[in-house]
């Protein structure tokens, strides 16, 4: 670490929910990426709306949307958000065999939606993974991380460039 202490822990070292009731509210930005790989044959299939459980991808992106919005209750010491936006999106190479995903989330608050950005891309990748598991079982979920956040009195992060 960089000499700052970890914030979910007291002075006794127990777990807590960080205060964050004296934090000015400021729009919070936060983008997560992750990829799923598989043959190029099941990217295909995905690609063209063709997996026998339906469209993969909408599926996906429904159910990355909708876990953000759950994130308080999926990790126990995440505060729950009032997001005002999430967007997912994919880009997908068939010839690579590789479904790149993006998550954006939003709010107006007290603290940062990188969990839930990042929660978004972790549950959209499950669900292709789940939906296209009967064609291929190899499918392997990489890379996701957060790759910039904006807002609050860290202002802008900057991981990754955008390509």
């Amino acid at each position: 670490m960089n000499g700052e202490e970890l914030s979910h822990i007291d002075a006794s070292g127990r777990v807590r929910m960080v205060d964050v009731s004296s934090k000015p509210d400021t729009v919070r930005v936060a983008v997560a990426k992750g990829r799923i790989e598989m043959s190029p044959a099941t990217c295909r299939l995905i690609a063209a709306g063709q997996v026998a459980k339906g469209n993969v991808l909408t599926t996906a992106q429904i159910a990355g949307i909708m876990a953000a919005k759950r994130t308080g209750t999926l990790i126990p010491l995440c505060h729950p958000l009032p997001l005002t936006d999430v967007d997912v999106r994919f880009a997908v190479n068939a010839d690579a065999g590789v479904i790149e995903i993006e998550a954006t989330a939003k709010c107006v608050g007290k603290t940062g939606v990188e969990m839930e950005a990042l929660t978004a891309v972790s549950v959209a990748a499950l669900t292709i993974y789940d939906m296209a598991k009967a064609v291929e079982r190899t499918m392997r979920i990489t890379a996701i991380r957060l790759v910039r956040k904006r807002g609050g009195k860290s202002g802008e992060i900057v991981l990754e460039e955008e390509e």
